[in-house]
């Protein structure tokens, strides 16, 4: 220690204040707040040792958490004067911690109710192929960019894409093929991965790959769904959020059902294509949300024609299919709009396969301006605070 050791302590209070910008990249939170600085402690030469906890052993942020403490330390002592020691969490350690991200609770159940002030949509369509991960994924990095706290529940488990359209790939340890993002584990609760600022969570990232890299096929039916669907909903950890997409298989299966049981209050985005004979099938799958009590907010109208270069438009799959979705299900009396209508883009297309969102790569593409504009309405919607209790009492 320093000769003075009040010099001492005030030196360990500047690197443990400045140890607060230091950002958990999984559960992003500063790392003082989550009980992960062991120590620090001031040595003669004016240096400091830091001792950090991380939740597990093998925790993919380690290096970068490292890297973090070193330069925020080093901002106050100097170059070279910082000296970090990694150790890990005691199980007890852990269960604290979980129970603190809890609010306090041992057991969490699904936080996103009609009193959360998290907006919930399901990106749902009446059949597959209408581009509607792809839409979900570019939706939610456009509102993560706008700034907004967003998170996705691939809740199409047995067609699973999300995960490959972000980016949350890494080669298997086991096979040398690509896989799945893993998320990290601590305890009972799930850290879901991160790209492009939206946190994913999918049944993608459980399975394992085979030899050639797809996944085993899940083949599970509706008990197996729901205890999915609610296992994300309560066992991940997504923090406050702003959204939460789901992506809904296509159809009007048991997952839809589940999720209508699960998340009553929620908004339904419709996606379609512009053949008028694809609108019977996109509309049922808003009916169904709506026996459930859902609210739908809008309909999409993907792939709605090939931009030329004098500025004509090639309707390759017909027209009018969104509008006509829009119209039947605005016939109760409730309005339902045609929230955008997207252009066919082979950069939409691509970046679906490279994991390179196209809102992100080309945002210049009239593809991804619509997709940006129905970003920007959701991004601006107040959120309803009718019905809730707020934090304080009148006099």
């Amino acid at each position: 220690m320093p000769a003075d050791p009040s010099t001492g302590a005030a030196l360990e209070g500047r690197v443990l204040a400045a140890l607060a910008s230091v950002i958990d990249p999984e559960i992003r939170k500063p790392i003082t707040e989550l009980d992960m600085v062991g120590g620090v402690a001031a040595r003669a030469d004016g240096g400091v040792d830091v001792g950090i906890k991380l939740t597990i052993v093998g925790c993919p942020a380690a290096d970068r958490i490292e890297r973090d403490v070193i330069a925020a330390a080093e901002a106050v002592v100097g170059t070279g004067l910082a000296s970090v020691d990694v150790t890990i969490m005691t199980r007890e350690e852990r269960t604290a911690l979980t129970e603190k991200l809890r609010g306090g609770k041992a057991k969490r159940g699904i936080p996103f109710t009609a009193e959360s002030l998290t907006r919930v949509y399901l990106v749902t369509s009446g059949k597959g192929g209408v581009g509607k991960s792809t839409l979900t994924a570019n939706l939610a990095v456009a509102l993560a960019e706008s700034g907004l706290r967003v998170g996705i529940v691939d809740a199409d488990v047995h067609g699973f894409s999300i995960p490959g359209i972000l980016g949350l790939v890494e080669t298997d340890a086991a096979t040398g093929v690509l896989r799945a993002t893993r998320p990290t584990q601590v305890g009972e609760m799930i850290l879901p991965p991160v790209a492009h600022g939206v946190k994913v969570i999918s049944i993608g990232m459980f399975v394992e790959p085979g030899a050639d890299g797809a996944g085993v096929a899940v083949a599970w039916r509706g008990p197996m769904l729901h205890r999915t669907i609610q296992q994300f909903l309560t066992d991940v950890y997504f923090g406050d959020l702003d959204v939460l997409l789901l992506d809904l298989p296509p159809g009007t299966g048991d997952v839809a059902i589940s999720i209508g049981q699960l998340l009553p209050h929620a908004e339904v985005i419709v996606v379609t294509t512009p053949q008028p004979a694809a609108a019977d099938v996109a509309e049922r799958s808003a009916l169904v949300a709506r026996q459930t009590g859902q609210h739908v907010y809008g309909v999409i109208e993907n792939m709605s024609g090939l931009p030329q270069p004098d500025g004509s438009v090639l309707e390759l799959f017909g027209s009018g299919g969104g509008a006509e979705v829009a119209r039947r299900l605005s016939s109760t009396g409730t309005d339902v709009p045609l929230l955008a209508q997207i252009p066919l883009s082979i950069a939409l297309r691509s970046g679906g396969d490279t994991g390179e969102p196209v809102v992100l790569a080309h945002p210049e593409e009239p593809a991804s301006l619509a997709i940006r504009a129905v970003a920007d309405s959701l991004a601006t919607r107040s959120r309803n605070l009718a019905g809730r209790q707020l934090p304080f009492s009148p006099r």
